[in-house]
């Protein structure tokens, strides 16, 4: 079965699966919801832990092995995989044997990047669903940000004043791990005290980090100055504009498919999904977008997506980031 970081303690309370697939790009909530799984484990009687990183080295006929030899010892044991790239390559043959009967022995913790959407159509994932649990994490929408912080504040005892919160989230955004960390330093800062702007201001530092793939999805959903300002983080930290070109070229030529297709029996989130969009925030971003933008203002875009290629490989004399301001203008307008 499939569920969120949110309901994952509810459902370890219930039962321990044999199998727990977590998958994503953020690691603190990543990290959170492992550590949540290995103490339900431990709490349950598997005390001794196994861990593999799939890279060229790792010997999968090793890692089979081990499955099979724990019926032989009474200890209960975790196994973690780390796939850092989402895939498992040689590695799914091994695990479409242990997930067809799974050992009672044995809980095992698969840790990876963002699944690729191929792999979800493995037989081995097909297995893990019906076996276990996988809890894809996803990034922290911009617009929940600022309520993420105050609940992580909240639960480390820590009150907040709304300015100092709007200064934080400007901050810290898109940087999960640098904001669980300021709040832990802050907390030591506090002794009980409120938080406010000024000791804010002194504490903590700007962190703010954004993705090309972030980028898009502000670009795509006509947040302009919102956008500028991931535009002007992104051009400080010396990002490439070609890697986020890619993803918004094909972005603005979905949309015009997706109009394209309106009056027809498929769903909006069906066509998306069918073309490989599965995070929840981009496919409410596009879908939003194609009701909002006409074709003409597509079609502009495409075309500026030429001018941002010609301007990040030299052929013209303003920066690709201006041109990248100008996309969140033309966005950002309605039809």
């Amino acid at each position: 079965m499939k569920t969120n970081p949110g309901q994952l303690p509810q459902l370890l309370k219930k039962s321990l699966a044999p199998v727990y697939l977590i998958s994503g790009d953020e690691p603190l909530l990543v990290q959170e919801c492992c550590d949540q799984v290995r103490k339900a484990a431990k709490d349950a009687g598997f005390h001794d832990r196994l861990t593999f990183h799939t890279d060229h080295q790792l010997d999968w006929s090793a890692v089979g092995d081990e499955f099979s030899a724990m019926s032989l010892f009474a200890e209960k044991r975790r196994i973690e995989i780390h796939l850092p790239t989402g895939k498992l390559g040689d590695g799914r043959t091994v695990l479409e044997r242990v997930l067809e009967e799974p050992p009672e022995d044995i809980v095992l913790l698969l840790i990876s990047a963002r699944l690729d959407a191929s792999e979800t159509r493995r037989k081995w994932y097909k297995e893990l669903q019906g076996k276990g649990v996988h809890v894809p994490v996803w990034p922290i929408d911009a617009d929940k940000f600022q309520s993420w912080l105050q609940q992580r504040a909240s639960n480390r005892g820590l009150s907040l004043t709304r300015g100092a919160l709007a200064i934080m989230s400007e901050r810290l955004e898109g940087n999960l791990l640098a904001a669980s960390q300021e709040l832990d330093r802050l907390s030591l800062l506090a002794r009980g005290n409120t938080i406010d702007e000024e000791t804010v201001e002194q504490a903590v530092q700007d962190s703010s980090r954004f993705t090309g793939f972030e980028l898009v999805t502000e670009l795509v959903s006509g947040r302009a100055p919102h956008a500028c300002k991931m535009i002007s983080v992104l051009q400080q930290e010396g990002e490439n504009p070609l890697g986020l070109l890619a993803v918004l070229t094909r972005d603005l030529n979905l949309l015009l498919e997706l109009k394209s297709s309106a009056g027809r029996a498929e769903t909006p989130a069906a066509f998306l999904k069918k073309r490989g969009v599965f995070q929840p925030q981009r496919a409410r971003a596009m879908e939003q977008a194609a009701r909002r933008l006409n074709r003409t203002q597509l079609h502009e875009a495409i075309a500026l997506c030429s001018q941002i290629d010609r301007a990040t490989k030299g052929f013209d004399p303003l920066s690709p980031w201006h041109y990248l301001r100008d996309m969140s203008a033309l966005l950002a307008a309605r039809a």
